[in-house]
């Protein structure tokens, strides 16, 4: 199998080297073949010297995309998805909370299913994110009708041939997740869930659980409400926007 393993990065410098190191010697191990592309989403740290670095132990493996700004976790994954190059594409957070190795158990399903994701066994994170995950999993299912456990588990794999037809538009930060699914649904893509570990994370800030981003979160749910009822205004407006 060729995959293509996309790692979205924002202010990671405690945990990139780390990340993708494990994922290189998960690709020697799996015997796969492929890349690794680490998304660098404007990052204020040294997560983009340390990518550099990187990338001259890794040169055949390890690619980099960059974003001048910040533009949110979703719009690093699609750009790294935007870049992928090999038949299978899989994401995975870059914060050090999963393990590359777990990528196995949801790959094991690639052939029967064309979209795997993961959902985290047990939430390795402080309480208030965990009830905020709750929080917005009831959200999703209030304001779109899909119901789905741990919609925004960071592990998930899928084939290439599918991403034209998932690849979300509005949802560009805690909406991209539920925008892939829907747009699964709409599409009648099957898919199925998978019970992956979750670590807890031992260096740098999460940024999920600020007031900052519960308003975005807001605001973003609004526009895909919209994107829904309106497709053509929205990829009219988002394409302004970008």
């Amino acid at each position: 199998m060729r995959f293509s393993l996309v790692l979205p990065c924002y202010n990671e410098e405690g945990n990139v080297e780390h990340t993708v190191r494990e994922a290189a010697g998960w690709f020697a191990r799996a015997h796969l073949e492929g890349e690794i592309i680490a998304v660098d989403d404007g990052s204020s740290d040294r997560t983009s010297e340390k990518l550099e670095a990187l990338s001259r132990d890794y040169p055949k493996l390890l690619r980099i995309v960059r974003h001048e700004k910040n533009r949110g976790y979703g719009a690093a994954v699609r750009s790294g998805c935007d870049a992928a190059r090999e038949e299978v594409i899989g994401f995975m957070d870059s914060d050090g909370q999963f393990r590359p190795d777990d990528l196995a158990l949801l790959l094991a399903h690639i052939d029967a299913y064309p979209f795997v994701t993961g959902r985290r066994r047990k939430r390795a994170d402080p309480p208030i994110r965990v009830i905020f995950g709750k929080l917005l999993g009831i959200l999703v299912w209030v304001s779109f009708g899909l119901w789905l456990r741990d919609v925004n588990c960071g592990l998930k794999v899928f084939r290439r041939s599918i991403w034209s037809s998932i690849r979300p538009v509005s949802g560009l930060e805690k909406f991209f997740n539920t925008e892939m699914f829907l747009n699964l649904k709409n599409h009648g893509i099957p898919w199925c869930q998978i019970d992956v570990p979750h670590y807890p994370r031992k260096l740098g800030n999460p940024t999920g659980g600020t007031m900052g981003m519960v308003v975005r979160m807001f605001k973003e749910l609004y526009a895909l409400k919209r994107s829904r009822m309106n497709p053509a205004l929205s990829l009219k407006e988002v394409v302004a926007e970008r």
